[in-house]
């Protein structure tokens, strides 16, 4: 991974000036009643989009919304987006109402350099997904060259991230530099004592990580619902707990994994159950691990969060993917709250803290925590974590090839 990185050109390095830039931004934000109801990922795409406009250049911007599975859907459209931008970028927006075609053509062509268009959803075409070559051809089309902004999708082989790159040249804008940056010292040097805290719902979704993070962490704090899983793995009782069975004999390697390299792995100590999981139900804090027969599982208990909480104090470098408990239910949030505000607090004292995933940065909103409160706050969790396990990443593999391509003519 850290060679696919050294391969890909920076935007800062590439000669854009006065050029027709296509850019592929991740503006896959809430909507609700026709207005954005978050702005983070478009604000993030800033230094990039100006740095263009500054430059003379007439930018293409291209983004999906949600899963409209190849269909146009009104509640997809990426329209609402472009009062946001405008106020954002300082600068005209003209929106097409495709993405490829006679209406998106004459939209880009009547542009003036200075100024942004943005093309409808992506995802409104099946070819964006199938990763299809005349598809990606018709995007490039509008630009001499391809900036490549989206980390939250540079996991996935679609038209936009990946095909594309064979048609322009192009380079990392600065937002998928700063991810990548921080991801790869993360791994590469990380100051030490190096603490991951690894939470959600599925064992499955994140033995790869798991597997690729014991080379490199001192501590791994493993929590949400896949800790039952684990729990299982050492013959502690979990109730009717959420449970992946066919993933016991993986959860107890990675425990013996951990062991062999001296990495400390912390599972809950005591925990909050209910025998419903509904946001009113009636709750109890065990006394120990185990969990009695019909209780579930919701969140860590009081014993636990401190526990976790102590070390994280005196961890210098913490990753966080994934809640500890059904944050989305008040009642079963605390732990993952109080998690959350340890870790800004941890990066007052000079750690370096990275949360990654959509779920994690909802319970740092839950936690009145801002991101510019955390060292980091990737706009990716899938891509993160596929990084993190080693993967090569189609976007990137494709921007690395693409750097040699001749600038296009106009």
């Amino acid at each position: 991974m850290a060679n696919e990185i050294l391969k890909i050109a920076r935007l800062q390095d590439a000669d854009i000036k006065g050029k027709n830039v296509v850019v592929r931004v991740d503006y896959n934000v809430p909507i609700k009643d026709g207005k954005v109801e978050n702005d983070k990922r478009i604000a993030a795409t800033v230094p990039t989009v100006k740095y263009l406009l500054e430059n003379g250049c007439r930018v293409v911007l291209m983004s999906h919304l949600g899963r409209p599975k190849g269909k146009v859907a009104p509640e997809f459209s990426l329209a609402p987006t472009v009062p946001v931008i405008e106020k954002l970028m300082g600068a005209k927006v003209h929106f097409a109402k495709d993405c490829i075609g006679p209406e998106a053509e004459n939209v880009v062509n009547a542009a003036q350099k200075g100024e942004l268009v943005l093309l409808e959803n992506l995802r409104f075409h099946p070819e964006e997904e199938k990763n299809d070559k005349a598809f990606a051809r018709q995007l490039a089309s509008y630009g001499e060259f391809f900036v490549q902004d989206a980390f939250g999708t540079v996991h996935r082989a679609h038209a936009s991230t990946a095909a594309i790159a064979e048609f322009l040249p192009g380079a990392a804008g600065f937002l998928v530099q700063k991810e990548l940056e921080y991801l790869d010292r993360t791994i590469r040097n990380p100051q030490r004592p190096f603490l991951a805290i690894i939470g959600g719902a599925k064992v499955s979704d994140k033995i790869m990580v798991l597997n690729n993070l014991l080379g490199v962490v001192d501590m791994l704090i493993i929590g949400g619902g896949m800790a039952y899983t684990f729990l299982q793995a050492q013959n502690v009782a979990i109730g009717k707990s959420l449970v992946e069975p066919d993933k016991v004999g993986e959860a107890k390697d990675i425990i013996a994994k951990s062991y062999s390299k001296h990495v400390e792995c912390l599972l809950p100590a005591d925990h909050v159950i209910v025998q419903e999981v509904k946001p009113d139900a009636p709750s109890q804090i065990t006394q120990a691990m185990a969990i009695p027969d019909g209780w579930a599982g919701v969140d860590i208990g009081p014993r636990t969060t401190a526990l976790f909480i102590e070390r994280i104090k005196k961890a210098r470098t913490i990753f966080w993917n994934g809640p500890l408990g059904i944050f989305e239910m008040d009642a079963f949030a605390n732990g993952s709250v109080s998690i959350a505000k340890a870790l800004a607090e941890a990066t007052k004292t000079g750690a370096t803290t990275i949360v990654g995933g959509g779920d994690s940065l909802s319970v740092l909103k839950k936690a009145g925590v801002k991101a510019s409160e955390l060292t980091h706050c990737s706009t990716g969790g899938g891509a993160s974590m596929e990084f993190l396990e080693g993967k090569t990443l189609p976007g990137l593999a494709a921007l690395s090839k693409s750097a040699s391509l001749p600038a296009q003519k106009h």
